[in-house]
């Protein structure tokens, strides 16, 4: 390549990094000028990762939540932290949508495991044979295919009326598993459909979120490396002590796993 050939290159190639990094700060600066309200259930609340902020009560907040670290991080000119352990979509249309206006830059959900009955899919899948936990996660899936679209879409709509210049960032769930190693606990094939149920629902997600205009951010590439079984878990697997933490991401899963995807979405 001769010189000025070379010289034009390095400098087009330059000014289109200094272009996505600029695009990338003025759509946070945006974010955080408008306010951001996290909505959601437990994933987005922070069940598991500890140090629940006392007046959230049963919603069990955590401020080693993903919504919380972003909160602090950016410090936008309003933050209503509203999602709560357990929730559902109707409990996201019923209870959550307050913080939302017209100045909303940016919202974060993630909402619909609880609708597909994610605990009792992982309550059967524990307690019982391999072939009880795949009649579940079928009937999960089902649901997924043929109910959640709806609801999410009841959902999707109602954020989008009450904040209509707000970036939605839709966010969804890990797999559990790593597979193909020796690890105590459940079969290979109950991970396995656990894990097929987890893209299967993300996949759900992601296609209504596209639908409404939505940017729906992927967990499943950072939570690679750190599934229960890993060696390396950023997920609680069974814990028979305090089992509503049970899969859910540990503070290093919200931060390392959670946060930058927001971050990079938002």
């Amino acid at each position: 390549m001769r010189r000025s050939r070379l010289t034009a290159y390095l400098i087009s190639t330059l000014l289109a990094v200094g272009f996505a990094l600029t695009g990338a700060a003025t759509a946070q600066a945006s974010a955080a000028a408008g306010g951001y309200v996290a909505l959601g259930d437990s994933y987005s609340s922070g069940v598991g990762a500890g140090s629940y902020i006392s007046s959230s009560g049963s919603c069990n907040r955590s401020t080693n939540a993903y919504p919380y670290l972003w909160n602090a991080a950016h410090a936008p000119a309003s933050f209503a932290f509203n999602a709560c352990s357990g929730a559902t979509t109707d409990d996201v249309l019923a209870n959550q949508l307050g913080s939302l206006n017209s100045a909303t830059g940016l919202v974060s959900i993630s909402i619909g495991g609880n609708d597909a009955g994610f605990a009792d899919v992982m309550t059967t899948c524990v307690l019982n044979s391999d072939s009880t936990c795949l009649s579940r996660i079928n009937t999960a899936r089902s649901y997924v295919a043929s109910t959640l679209p709806g609801k999410l879409d009841a959902v999707y709509s109602a954020i989008r009326s009450k904040a209509p210049s707000a970036r939605v960032v839709v966010i969804g769930y890990p797999r559990f598993y790593k597979l193909g190693t020796t690890c105590i606990g459940l079969s290979e094939t109950k991970r396995s459909a656990i894990n097929d149920a987890a893209d299967y629902m993300d996949n759900a997600i992601a296609q209504r979120a596209a639908a409404h205009g939505f940017v729906f951010g992927d967990v499943r590439t950072t939570f690679g490396g750190h599934e229960i079984c890993s060696g390396n878990s950023w997920l609680h697997s069974v814990n028979w002590l305090d089992i509503g933490t049970s899969y859910h991401p540990t503070a290093a899963g919200q931060s390392g796993g959670y946060l930058p995807v927001l971050t990079n979405n938002a």
